[in-house]
């Protein structure tokens, strides 16, 4: 590719990301309406927890006890649902088929599976999808599965600082900085079965484990992560989708549950912060 070609290639790829920033800016600062709009499904979300982790034999000790805090959700009715890398593939094969399994196969690291996993289940049924690192706390999380809205947790980062901003910050209206990125985190995930934005970011995810060759690791974030979800949001209310009145904004996720710091795994190749397109070995 000529030099000219590259830098086009550069600004558009620029340009984009600006602009899917600017787009969920716009959804995450607009008034926050927690009744049911005409126009969003009505259908109340599985009382389902839904929670990943690669190895069960090899499952951390701190990572077991946050895991054990949404098991005590079964008083109000909430199951949970545990899956391995070997349960987590039987349920894409045999929910999805042979195509989405073989996708999942290519998924080189245990966080890259579990937002594979993720996806192909909302695929297939419903409920809420908490990392296994996050540790309840407190709240109504009964209500959040009172409408089959998908909600989702708004996240800003700040590239000068190299920090998170910080929620109750990024959320006052039109609160910016030039360096801020606005996006969606894909945990937690509260949807119904076949959530329409859910199923066009798994279909993205698919084309491009597909698309990789088997030299080349994808970065994990942009293709299977938050990145793919939020540029799946982006395209569909770009192309006219009715996507604003379909999500409802967790701007109190923080108050419900904590991601726990620190945890033995996040010092070792299990961290995919530390395995960003490096093959993962046991």
């Amino acid at each position: 590719m000529g030099k000219g070609l590259l830098n086009g290639a550069v600004n558009r790829d620029r340009d984009e990301h600006i602009a899917r920033s600017e787009y969920i800016r716009s959804l995450v600062q607009c008034p926050f309406d927690t009744s049911l709009k005409s126009n969003s499904p009505s259908n109340a979300v599985p009382k389902n927890i839904i929670q990943y982790w690669h190895d069960m034999e090899c499952l951390p000790r701190d990572v077991a006890q946050c895991v054990e805090t949404w098991k005590d959700l079964s008083k109000l009715g909430f199951e949970h649902k545990f899956f391995d890398s070997d349960s987590a593939r039987k349920f894409i094969l045999n929910g999805l088929g042979e195509r989405y399994a073989r996708a999942f196969d290519r998924c080189y690291h245990p966080a890259m599976q579990s937002d594979y996993f993720r996806l192909c289940y909302f695929a297939h049924e419903g409920g809420i999808y908490i990392d296994a690192d996050d540790e309840f706390l407190d709240g109504d999380i009964d209500m959040l599965c009172k409408d089959g809205r998908l909600k989702l947790q708004p996240l800003c980062y700040e590239i000068s600082s190299s920090c998170m901003v910080e929620t109750e910050r990024f959320l006052q209206p039109d609160a910016y900085a030039s360096d801020w990125i606005f996006y969606f985190n894909n945990n937690p995930i509260i949807a119904c079965a076949g959530d329409f934005i859910l199923t066009h970011a798994l279909d993205q995810a698919t084309l491009k484990l597909e698309k990789q060759c088997l030299t080349d690791l994808p970065e994990i974030q942009s293709t299977t992560g938050p990145g793919n979800l939020s540029k799946a949001i982006f395209e569909l209310g770009s192309s006219g989708e009715e996507v604003r009145n379909r999500i409802l904004v967790l701007d109190n996720w923080n108050a419900i549950a904590l991601s726990k710091w620190p945890l033995s795994y996040r010092d070792d190749a299990r961290n995919w912060r530390l395995s960003n397109q490096i093959r993962f070995l046991k």
